[in-house]
């Protein structure tokens, strides 16, 4: 199936411009979870935008299909890639990931270097799994109960899940949109991604990153811990660490001026 057509990528900003930015999205959300952070780069910047397979009902049959390739992340960034070989991209190429779309972005710099100028990690983990000497911010126990209690309720877990993450109390809307995204996600696709996530680590790619790389973190982040982002920041040579003032996983989407302030700051050193 043609990768474009698969991913419903869209493009948007600048079509002559030099200088591309590609936005990879995290779990549960479509290209519309950039809606506040993209036109901040539209005049400078080709933007892609793209739909994780699953996302929609539309390519649903292709992930059960290919199921055993979204087991793992390296199946996200694998889409990454073709879709950057449909478009023809070779140079001046940004990624910007959040959560997993970050891990796929990361790994898509990993598997094809050349292919990236730089890297914009949001709420990235290597690995959510407590470990030795390694605070990823979730136990065994915590991830057990993750799975049981989206088997025993699917929707009030969505529900719950998306509150968690996007946090802004004050602000209702955000997680209740948040939600109703998870929920067009069949439960037993969602365990599928979950797996790919919950389970995923990643930590030894880090030392093979040789590209400008910013990671942006909320200060409350219940799904990505300081610690991780700390971790990441002295694991990658020469990254940059900006914490931004906002709260919840998603701070693309519940503050993005901070975020298009951190992005801008770090695009413009070249």
């Amino acid at each position: 199936m043609n990768p474009l057509a698969r991913n419903k990528v869209a493009l948007a900003g600048n079509p002559t411009a030099s200088r591309t930015l590609i936005f990879v999205n995290g779990l549960g959300t479509d290209q519309h979870c950039w809606d506040r952070v993209t036109p901040a780069f539209a005049d400078d910047y080709r933007l892609v935008l793209f739909d994780n397979v699953g996302a929609d009902a539309e390519s649903q049959p292709y992930f059960l299909e290919h199921q055993v390739r979204y087991l793992g992340v390296r199946g996200y960034a694998t889409d990454l890639l073709e879709i950057c070989d449909a478009l023809e991209l070779d140079k001046d190429v940004t990624l910007v990931g959040h959560s997993l779309g970050a891990l796929a972005a990361l790994l898509a710099c990993t598997t094809r270097p050349s292919l990236f100028r730089r890297l914009i990690l949001i709420g990235a983990s290597p690995r959510y799994a407590n470990s030795d000497g390694y605070e990823g911010g979730f136990s065994s126990d915590d991830i057990k109960a993750i799975y049981r209690e989206m088997s025993a309720n699917y929707a009030g877990w969505s529900t719950s899940l998306a509150a968690a993450a996007m946090g802004n109390p004050d602000r209702p809307s955000l997680a209740n949109q948040f939600a109703e995204a998870i929920a067009r996600i069949p439960q037993e696709m969602m365990l599928t991604i979950l797996c790919s996530v919950l389970q995923t680590d990643q930590r030894a790619e880090l030392a093979k990153l040789r590209i400008p790389t910013l990671l942006i973190q909320s200060q409350d982040d219940i799904f990505v811990p300081r610690t991780v982002a700390d971790y990441l920041h002295a694991a990658i040579a020469g990254s940059e660490l900006s914490v931004i003032d906002a709260s919840g996983h998603l701070p693309h989407v519940s503050a993005p001026d901070q975020v298009v302030a951190a992005m801008s700051a770090f695009l413009s050193r070249g």
